[in-house]
């Protein structure tokens, strides 16, 4: 499978969620199950992806993420909604049906 660059994914028209994350942080490792649970939820509507903030700074910096676990939803290369702390998938699944 060929590798997608951040940029390039995030310019599609299919939303993106991604969780900014860190592996030492304990609210983000609650994400994990959520978002799996969410993936079962939008199945191919939506684009669900982590990134983590210690091994991408210069991202991170970019997008001026200053807490973690955050998550951001990019629609046609830009972000559409974004929100600091943990959520459950219902609440994940009605935002992005708002994007879609």
């Amino acid at each position: 499978m060929a590798t997608i660059s951040f940029a390039d994914l995030i310019k599609g028209d299919k939303p993106v969620l991604v969780d900014f994350f860190a592996e030492w942080c304990a609210p983000c490792k609650m994400m994990k199950p959520i978002l799996e649970e969410l993936k079962q939820k939008v199945g191919e509507e939506a684009h669900i992806i982590k990134i983590d903030v210690d091994r991408n700074q210069p991202l991170a910096a970019s997008l001026n993420i200053r807490s973690i676990p955050t998550l951001a939803i990019f629609k046609n290369g830009n972000i559409v909604w974004r929100k600091t702390g943990v959520l459950d998938a219902d609440q994940l699944s009605s935002i992005l049906g708002q994007y879609k």
